[in-house]
């Protein structure tokens, strides 16, 4: 089954609590409230997208977290990328020589081209566009056809 880990999903929920108010500065507890994600594991989020320059963070009383940049110029990728690591289908995309049988591979380049598909698709969607409703012909997918031989 092809999908995000939960820390890529949660990730992306507590942002798009964040995009409501930008300017905000935001706790681990209330990001934990108001996205129902345990206080752990939003902190783990916080410190990982924070380390990846999607987030800012002040310390001290006043302190917290908030948007590194307008939510329009933070794409899925990048938050998945940090989240979860380099998009890719299969481990020989991410790692080359970690398999057998990949010297006689026949499919490794065509699920090169799909990784590389899905990491377009999610580079073309921002923070604020999740916030509606995404319909499938606004997905901005460039397939490139090959001449048969």
């Amino acid at each position: 089954m092809l999908r995000i880990s939960k820390i890529a999903d949660y990730g992306t929920k507590v942002l798009l609590a964040m995009v409501e108010k930008p300017a905000y500065l935001y706790s681990s507890a209330e990001l934990a409230e108001c996205t129902h994600v345990n206080q752990p594991t939003v902190s783990k989020i916080l410190k990982l997208l924070t380390k990846g320059g999607v987030l800012t963070s002040k310390q001290g009383s006043q302190g917290g977290y908030q948007l590194a940049r307008d939510a329009d110029n933070i794409n899925l990728a990048e938050v998945v990328g940090i989240l979860d690591g380099e998009i890719a289908m299969t481990e020989c995309d991410k790692h080359m020589g970690c398999c057998d049988m990949e010297a006689d591979c026949s499919v490794k380049d065509n699920w090169s081209v799909i990784s590389s598909v899905i990491h377009d698709v999610l580079q073309n969607i921002s923070l604020q566009q999740m916030l509606q409703p995404i319909l499938p012909k606004e997905i901005p997918v460039k397939f490139y056809k090959r001449e048969l031989a």
